[in-house]
């Protein structure tokens, strides 16, 4: 309680993100992960040797781990917030 026998407002800045912020961060991962994966398939017909391996390693294993990373839902953190009671200005003036 603050010095007026209420109970504090809860901060923005504690609040967890929301969940459509949460879901366009994870397809915008899942997006640039899939970019890579297409550019290094794209790699893989125009460079020879270790690079190509590697390119072709990259393209077959990255639509996992994408699709890994964009089912990944962030931790909702639980007890953190307290319910906020709206008040009358009104009534707090006429009590005074």
């Amino acid at each position: 309680m603050n010095r007026h026998g209420t109970q504090p407002v809860q901060s923005v800045t504690t609040a967890p993100t929301s969940a459509d912020d949460d879901l366009n961060a994870r397809i915008k991962q899942y997006l640039v992960t899939m970019g890579i994966r297409t550019a290094c398939f794209v790699a893989a017909f125009f460079t020879q040797g270790w690079v190509r391996w590697t390119c072709v390693a990259l393209a077959v294993v990255l639509p996992y781990i994408a699709v890994l990373f964009a089912n990944a839902h962030a931790p909702r953190r639980a007890g953190r917030l307290t319910k906020a009671v709206p008040r009358n200005p009104h009534q707090q003036q006429l009590g005074r």
